[in-house]
C-alpha cells in the first residue's frame, strides 16, 4: 500500500494537515504530541526524530551567540539530502516549508535556505540581519540559492550554503554571483560590486507567497 513516506509526491497534501499543529514565529517554536505522532504513523519514527532534533536544536540554541547559532543551523540542514524538486515533488520549482524538509528527508537549495532562514529567525536573529540569496553558482554554471547573515546592515555578509559546511564571508565566495536577495520585510537586486538595491517586497515572488501562504493557512 502506497503511503506518504514511499511517495514524497503525496506529502503536500498530506502535510497541509501536519502543518496546522506547528507554530514557527520569531517569539514560539512548538512541536505538538499531535504532529509527532501523525509524522511517526504517516513518516516513520525517523521522520519525528528529525523533527524532535530540529526542536531539541532550537531549544538548546535559542540563547547562544549567533555565530553559534549559524553554525548548529548550517550544520543540521546540511544533513538531509538533496533531491531536485522534479524527483521529489513532480514540479519543477516548489518551496518547501522546513517541515516538509524534514518530514520527507530531501530538498533542494532554496528549501535548506528557507529553512535555516526561518530556524535562525525563530531563534531571535533580526530579519533585517537576514537575507535569503538567489545566485549563480558559477562552477556549476547553474542557479542556486544561500542564506546571507548581515552583523551589520553593510558588513560583508556570512554564507550559509549546502554546497559546503564551512560559513565563509560572502567576499571569499567567488563562486557565487548574487543575482537578487530577499527576506520578510523587502527584496533586493545585487550587483557584481556588492551594492544592492531595494526593489519592493518580498511577496512580489510568487513561490515565496506560495509558501508563507501555506504556513499562516496552517496556522489557522
Amino acid at each position: 500500500m502506497e503511503t506518504a513516506a514511499s511517495n514524497p509526491r503525496r506529502s503536500g497534501s498530506l502535510l497541509s494537515m501536519l502543518l496546522m499543529v506547528i507554530t514557527l514565529t520569531v517569539a514560539a517554536f512548538e512541536l505538538s504530541e499531535r504532529l509527532m505522532t501523525y509524522v511517526r504513523s504517516e513518516f516513520g519514527q525517523e521522520a519525528q526524530d528529525r523533527l524532535e532534533t530540529w526542536q531539541n536544536l532550537h531549544d538548546m540554541a535559542s540563547r547562544a551567540a549567533v555565530d553559534r547559532q549559524l553554525r548548529l543551523v548550517n550544520s543540521f540542514f546540511n544533513r538531509v539530502r538533496f533531491v531536485s524538486d522534479i524527483a521529489h515533488w513532480g514540479e519543477e520549482d516548489y518551496w518547501a516549508t522546513p517541515v516538509e524538509l524534514l518530514t520527507t528527508n530531501g530538498g533542494d537549495c532554496e528549501d535548506f535556505s528557507i529553512a535555516k532562514y526561518l530556524t535562525l529567525k525563530s531563534m531571535g536573529v533580526p530579519d533585517e540581519q537576514l537575507r535569503i540569496v538567489y545566485v549563480k553558482a558559477l562552477k556549476l554554471n547553474q542557479a542556486h540559492m544561500v542564506l546571507a547573515w548581515y552583523p551589520e546592515p553593510d558588513a560583508d555578509p556570512l554564507i550559509l550554503d549546502n554546497l559546503i559546511n564551512e560559513i565563509k564571508p560572502a567576499s571569499q565566495r567567488q563562486d557565487l554571483e548574487p543575482v537578487y536577495s530577499f527576506n520578510g520585510d523587502g527584496l533586493w537586486l545585487n550587483r557584481s560590486s556588492g551594492d544592492s538595491e531595494r526593489i519592493g517586497e518580498a511577496r512580489k515572488l510568487e513561490h515565496w507567497q506560495s509558501l508563507n501562504d501555506r504556513m499562516v493557512d496552517s496556522l489557522r
